[in-house]
């Protein structure tokens, strides 16, 4: 689940605020800046972890991807094309959802 703080600072990104603890009792709100709710917090790390989950496959392309120095090589080697056919494999196998 996203924590708190990065919910925070998605709501408000100039939000000042400590978190010592994940269970929004322990949240110090700094230099004047204004409360967010509990539930508004709530909703936030909800909505910030579906977009999460929902990106897994960029994450899994990511790992499979060959380094940029790998597929400029290919693209002297190979062509766009090949270049292409080589990231297609990863692309395929990880699909958009």
């Amino acid at each position: 689940m996203t924590d708190i703080a990065t919910a925070i600072l998605a709501i408000n990104p100039s939000a000042q605020v400590t978190v010592n603890a994940e269970d929004f009792e322990q949240i110090t709100w700094l230099n004047g800046t204004p409360e967010i709710s509990k539930a508004d917090i709530q909703a936030k790390q909800a909505e910030l972890q579906v977009t999460y989950d929902n990106n897994k496959y960029q994450r899994d392309r990511e790992d499979e991807y060959p380094s940029i120095k790998d597929q400029l090589d290919d693209i002297y080697h190979n062509g766009i094309d090949g270049w292409k056919a080589t990231i297609k494999i990863t692309k395929d196998k990880y699909p958009k959802s």
